[in-house]
C-alpha cells in the first residue's frame, strides 16, 4: 500500500538522521581524544558517564521510549567512544603491523568473534579474523606468530569461571593486553519460521544449553544435543537442511548462516555477559590514563598464612583486588 511505502520512506530518513548524528558524535570524540593526548585529564570520567545515562534515559522516558532500551543503546555508544580514545592514546601498540590478525574459538557469529569485532572496531588498520577449533590450538598459533591477538573467555556472569583457560594462561608464554565484556544474547535459530512445537532437536555449546535450560524444557518432545560451538551449531542447521532442527546461537550467527530467529532472549538470566581477555605474545605499553587491570599468576608454599602474606602486599600499596582464582598445581 502507498501509505506503508510513505511510512517506510520516513523511517529511512529517520535512520539516516541517526547515522549522521552518530558520525557527528564520533567526530567530537576524536576532538576530545586529541585534547586529552596533550594533557593529563583521565581518559574515563565515570561520574560524567552516569550523568549522560541518567539524562538520556529521562529524555527517552519523556518521549515514550523504553528506558532499558535507551540505557542499553547509550552504554554501547559510550563504550565505543572509550575504545576510540584508548586506540588514539596508544598508537605504539602492535606497531609495525599493517594487518592485525585476530584468533578466536569457533566460527563467524560466535560470541568470541563478536567480542573481537567490538574490541578492534576502532582500529585504523585492517583486521583479519581466524577461527580455531579449541582455545589451546588458538594460543599455540599465537605463540607460533600465526596470529597477533587471541580472544580468550575467562568468566561468565551466570556460568562462572572458565577454569581450563586460566590453566592455559599459566602454562603458556602469553600476556593479557586487553579486555572486552561481551553480552551473550541467546536466540533459537531454525531454517524456517516454524512453530516451536515442530522442533525435535536443538544443538549448541554445552554452556549455552545450560544457560537456556528453563526455555528448552518447555519444548515438548525435543532432544537437546551438545555441539562444538554456538555458531558452528547454526552452520550445522543450515548444512543439514532439516526443518525440525534448531540451534542456540547469536543473532549474528543467524544472519551469517541465513537462518530465522524463532525466539530471542531465551537465556534463564536476562543479564548474561562474558569477560574476554585479549591476549598477545608479550606485554605492551599502556597509557597511564587508560583504565587497566594487572593480572598475576603466582604460587605459594603450602604453609600457614602464605596466601595472606601475598595479599597483604596489595593492601599495603592500596591496590583493589577484583578477582581471586585458585587452581591446583599439577604434581603437587
Amino acid at each position: 500500500p502507498m501509505e506503508l511505502d510513505s511510512i517506510r520512506e520516513r523511517l529511512s530518513a529517520a535512520d539516516a538522521a541517526l547515522v549522521d548524528a552518530l558520525a557527528a558524535r564520533q567526530r567530537l570524540v576524536f576532538e576530545v581524544a586529541q585534547v586529552k593526548a596533550h594533557g593529563t585529564a583521565a581518559l574515563r570520567d565515570v561520574s560524567r558517564e552516569e550523568d549522560v545515562l541518567t539524562r538520556v534515559t529521562e529524555l527517552g522516558r519523556e518521549n515514550g521510549l523504553d528506558p532499558f532500551h535507551v540505557t542499553r543503546l547509550f552504554r554501547e555508544i559510550l563504550g565505543h567512544s572509550l575504545r576510540t580514545q584508548e586506540s588514539l592514546l596508544s598508537p605504539g601498540r602492535a606497531a609495525g603491523l599493517s594487518v592485525l590478525r585476530v584468533g578466536y574459538q569457533g566460527s563467524e557469529g560466535a560470541y568470541s568473534y563478536l567480542a573481537g569485532l567490538r574490541h578492534f572496531g576502532t582500529e585504523s588498520r585492517e583486521v583479519s579474523y581466524r577461527g580455531y577449533d579449541g582455545f589451546e590450538m588458538m594460543l599455540e598459533a599465537l605463540e607460533a606468530e600465526e596470529i597477533d591477538r587471541a580472544i580468550l573467555p575467562l568468566e561468565n556472569s551466570t556460568s562462572g569461571s572458565v577454569t581450563p583457560n586460566y590453566d592455559l594462561l599459566a602454562r603458556m608464554s602469553v600476556a593479557i593486553v586487553g579486555e572486552e565484556i561481551q553480552e551473550v544474547d541467546h536466540c533459537l535459530l531454525a531454517l524456517e519460521d516454524v512453530p516451536l512445537s515442530k522442533i525435535r532437536r536443538v544443538f549448541s555449546h554445552p554452556v549455552a544449553l545450560s544457560q537456556c535450560g528453563r526455555f528448552l524444557s518447555t519444548l515438548s518432545g525435543c532432544e537437546v544435543e551438545a555441539f562444538t560451538d554456538t555458531a558452528m551449531s547454526a552452520r550445522r542447521i543450515r548444512e543439514d537442511g532439516d526443518k525440525t532442527q534448531a540451534a542456540v546461537a547469536s543473532e549474528e550467527a543467524a544472519r551469517i548462516h541465513g537462518l530465522v530467529i524463532l525466539k530471542r532472549g531465551i537465556a534463564d538470566n536476562r543479564e548474561n555477559f562474558t569477560r574476554m581477555a585479549i591476549v598477545a605474545r608479550r606485554p605492551e605499553p599502556c597509557d597511564l590514563r587508560v583504565p587497566a587491570k594487572t593480572s598475576l599468576v603466582f604460587a605459594t608454599r603450602h604453609e600457614e598464612g602464605a596466601l595472606l602474606r601475598c595479599l597483604a602486599v596489595l593492601a599495603e600499596h592500596h591496590l583493589s583486588l577484583t578477582k581471586l582464582e585458585s587452581r591446583p598445581r599439577p604434581g603437587m
